[in-house]
């Protein structure tokens, strides 16, 4: 399954982007190229509506921490809303333990949260 990005009109300096499919190594730099123009201009905030994300990787989180940067550094800020429960594990994964400090490389960390992933849409997970 491929990136769905839905760019709706900006309103009030707040730009809204909704996902859809997988955010991953294979789809990154397509995020990335999309969000580059909203980046550059005047938006404030940039709300990213996660909804219909159905996986994340590493490298999915890095575009939407580069994207925090890029806001963070004029005074905006990237919020991040709706996100379904397998999305939510990885983000509190990588807000408890940054990824780079737990994985010796990026294919690792992959491996762990596509399990981690897996295991939450089975149900499986253990707080």
């Amino acid at each position: 399954m491929n990136l769905d990005v839905h760019i709706q009109p900006a309103s009030n300096g707040s730009q809204r982007v909704a996902l859809g499919g997988r955010l991953d190594t294979h789809s990154y730099q397509q995020l990335d190229m999309q969000l580059a123009p909203l980046l550059a201009s005047t938006v404030n905030s940039l709300v990213l509506d996660l909804a219909n994300l159905e996986y994340i990787s590493s490298a999915g989180v890095r575009s939407i921490f580069k994207a925090r940067k890029a806001l963070a550094g004029r005074g905006g800020r990237v919020v991040v809303v709706n996100p379904q429960p397998q999305i939510q594990k990885v983000f509190d994964v990588v807000k408890a333990v940054p990824l780079n400090e737990i994985f010796s490389s990026v294919a690792e960390a992959d491996a762990y949260l596509d399990a981690m992933q897996k295991k939450v849409l089975r149900g499986e997970d253990e707080e």
